[in-house]
């Protein structure tokens, strides 16, 4: 007569735990290497400063050259 099975096998708990192993460590490759999700982010932050100090800097231009047009008419 065979017996149930209840639970899990070890080889079963080892497959699981080696699986998640693999996937914490590509996780931790994806997040911390040198093209990495964290490095991505901190060079996005400084493109999208630069790229708002330019717009700040050319509206300040139009506002300008607007006020001067308009308080030096013809």
């Amino acid at each position: 007569m065979l017996k149930e099975q209840k639970g899990i096998t070890l080889i079963t708990l080892v497959v699981t735990i080696v699986i998640l192993i693999i996937l914490a460590g590509v996780a931790i490759s994806l997040s911390l290497s040198e093209n990495g999700l964290f490095n991505r982010a901190k060079q996005a932050r400084d493109d999208y400063m630069v790229a708002a100090n330019r717009e700040h800097d050319e509206l300040a231009n139009v506002v300008g050259y607007v006020n001067y047009i308009t308080t030096n008419e013809i």
